[in-house]
């Protein structure tokens, strides 16, 4: 998976790179989003209804247009890890990383032994058996694992958790994050903004890069982000960006209804 390895190589680097989020799970929808110009596109188990089986059709019309497929998970779970991987995923976005114990536990569901704990199966990424060993070492070498930062007790933690080995990077839940402070989505709250600087500040010391979720379809809401330390940036979602447009071209409507 060149394209991985390119987003991976990015990550290391701190340059900046943007994706989207994909919660519909049409074909034509994630086709028009990798047609785009994202660099990797997520798509989410946690807040849709995307089965597996339209998990692995969508990871192949991203893969067409040499977009890196990434999956955020419902939870941290190793047989959704090895599924979600068999099918073709490049890497995963672990929800609700708190701990140093629980990114370990991600970074050895989605490697295979000796780095990890990883079931063995044989299905589209191995080439359906064809590419074993060819895949395992890919696998070990270059699939990514990043921890999603949603709650005060995560940033808390935070040195430890970007420290283990094999977490590629991190990325807040803007939303999740506010709440656990007792202001969901107020993100102008000086609580709020003062756990976001802390975030930058540690991801900065120890030169890993700092992921966010931009949810507005506004490209001038990326800009300061950019401006702000972040270089891994998740760019609205697939519904978000339709309706928003919907709205907007409806609301210059003159005529009364």
């Amino acid at each position: 998976m060149k394209n991985a390895n390119k987003l991976k190589n990015k990550l290391k680097e701190r340059k900046v790179t943007i994706g989207s989020w994909l919660q519909i799970g049409n074909p034509a929808v994630t086709e028009i989003m990798a047609e785009s110009g994202f660099e990797w596109l997520v798509v989410d188990l946690e807040h849709s209804v995307i089965g597996l089986s339209e998990t692995q059709v969508l990871f192949q019309i991203i893969q067409a247009f040499d977009v890196t497929p990434l999956v955020r998970l419902s939870k941290n779970d190793a047989t959704q890890i090895k599924r979600v991987m068999d099918a073709g995923a490049a890497g995963i976005i672990v929800p609700n990383v708190n701990s140093a114990g629980e990114a370990q536990e991600a970074v050895a569901n989605t490697k295979y032994p000796p780095l990890g704990k990883r079931g063995v199966g044989l299905a589209r990424a191995q080439r359906y058996g064809l590419e074993f060993d060819k895949y395992k070492n890919w696998a070990n070498k270059n699939s990514i694992v990043i921890v999603q930062i949603e709650h005060i007790d995560a940033v808390d933690n935070l040195e430890e958790i970007l420290q283990v080995d094999g977490v590629d990077a991190s990325i807040i839940g803007p939303y999740d994050l506010s709440a656990s402070l007792g202001f969901p989505g107020e993100f102008d709250k000086k609580i709020v903004k003062n756990a976001i600087d802390k975030y930058i500040k540690v991801c900065k010391k120890l030169k890993k890069p700092a992921g966010i979720h931009v949810i507005k379809p506004d490209f001038r809401k990326v800009e300061p982000r950019i401006k702000q330390g972040f270089n891994f940036i998740a760019f609205s979602l697939d519904a978000l960006f339709l309706a928003d447009k919907c709205q907007h071209e409806l609301s210059k409507r003159k005529v009364a209804r």
